[in-house]
């Protein structure tokens, strides 16, 4: 019994010895480079919606319960695998293979997020206000991971970066969202349109890299501004007669901006998509004689009242479209708490809604409320 004792005290010394932790998980690396990294994150959140003239409901759900794993044999590669139980479904999210072994560029086949959108590369785990805004939100133009061959890099010693995908995308078809989701899911209907896609991004940090995430904790100066953009067309194989809402191509384009400065941090972007329906003369959601340009903004910011404890936020967004009667607008306000910056945090973000759908008078108000631990 002894002698049993004895190897698992060595064996958990070694494993403290060989096991780092690291922010966004923990890692073990044997002597050879050899690693296993395991992580993930718990977001528990209270929703409550009120309809203007309706009764007012709410639920508490995991928004997201995503763990995954990252792992590495051989050099200059490594795989991640991630998936979320969150909303009481199952559904992949990264699913690829990486190579880093050029100087030039990292190169991905497999599953992962699609060059687009700031706030859409911007994680959920540093979103300042709960909920995305309509220019991170895959219902309305901005795809999401997509399954495909990714490449990325960075020139002039970090101050601009590209990035640029080559893809199979999926488009749901919704006459009254332009809603793109992942090409790898295990509930994904049968009624999905897939279609080739490709795109690109460019950031330029004038200040030195910025990264994807929202908050000043270091209060130094930093700033970006970029552009992207993309091309979807349906490939055909999965089109029906019965249905008048096949999309059959987006074209679609951001222009968005950074800043961090003094404990505060303002983002802000533009997103522009054309789409047409495989049908002619349909006038729905949307689309106007089966073509829309879906119009999206936003403006959110914050600033820590007390540094790296304490941010308040406010963030305003609009939404049109060629099928709307009155513009789509938010107006969001909000707290953040921080216990260990973003690994351990509590937000608070009410949200007023004008127009929803683009129907005059429609307004909702929302109260989220959420905490979150990332390992």
């Amino acid at each position: 019994m002894r002698q049993y004792t004895e190897m698992i005290v060595v064996a958990a010394m070694g494993c403290v010895v060989a096991c780092q932790s690291m922010a966004g998980g923990v890692k073990y690396q044997n002597d050879d480079g050899h690693y296993v990294k395991l992580g993930g994150r718990i977001q528990l959140q209270y929703h409550m919606m009120d309809l203007d003239g309706g009764e007012s409901t709410d639920e508490l759900l995991f928004r997201r319960l995503r763990p995954y794993i990252e792992g590495s044999v051989h050099e200059d590669w490594l795989g991640k695998f991630q998936f979320d139980l969150g909303k009481s479904k199952v559904e992949v999210k990264d699913a690829y293979a990486e190579y880093k072994g050029l100087d030039f560029a990292t190169i991905s086949f497999g599953n992962k997020n699609f060059p687009f959108s700031r706030e859409l590369l911007t994680s959920s785990k540093k979103q300042q206000l709960v909920e995305r805004t309509f220019v991170g939100e895959h219902d309305y133009g901005t795809p999401e991971r997509q399954a495909g061959i990714h490449l990325e890099g960075d020139l002039l010693d970090g101050h601009l970066g590209w990035a640029a995908s080559v893809a199979k995308g999926a488009v749901d078809p919704d006459n009254k969202k332009l809603d793109f989701d992942t090409t790898i899911s295990l509930n994904k209907g049968d009624d999905w349109s897939e279609g080739n896609m490709i795109g690109g991004r460019i950031d330029f940090h004038p200040f030195g890299h910025l990264k994807f995430e929202q908050g000043d904790f270091k209060r130094d100066l930093k700033a970006t501004i970029s552009v992207a953009g993309f091309g979807w067309q349906n490939d055909d194989d999965n089109l029906d007669s019965a249905r008048e809402d096949d999309v059959d191509n987006v074209v679609g384009l951001e222009i968005s901006g950074a800043l961090r400065v003094a404990g505060v941090s303002i983002d802000a972007q533009y997103n522009q998509f054309e789409s047409d329906l495989v049908d002619a003369g349909i006038t729905s959601g949307l689309y106007v004689d089966s073509s829309t340009t879906l119009k999206n903004y936003a403006v959110e910011g914050g600033v820590m009242v007390l540094p790296g404890k304490v941010e308040l936020v406010a963030g305003y967004q609009s939404q049109d479209a060629d099928g709307y009667a009155e513009t789509w607008d938010r107006t969001s306000v909000g707290v953040n708490l921080f216990q260990k910056k973003q690994d351990i945090k509590y937000q608070i973000t009410y949200q007023m809604g004008a127009n929803k759908d683009g129907k005059a008078g429609n307004d909702v108000d929302e109260l989220f409320v959420q905490a979150q631990y990332v390992f």
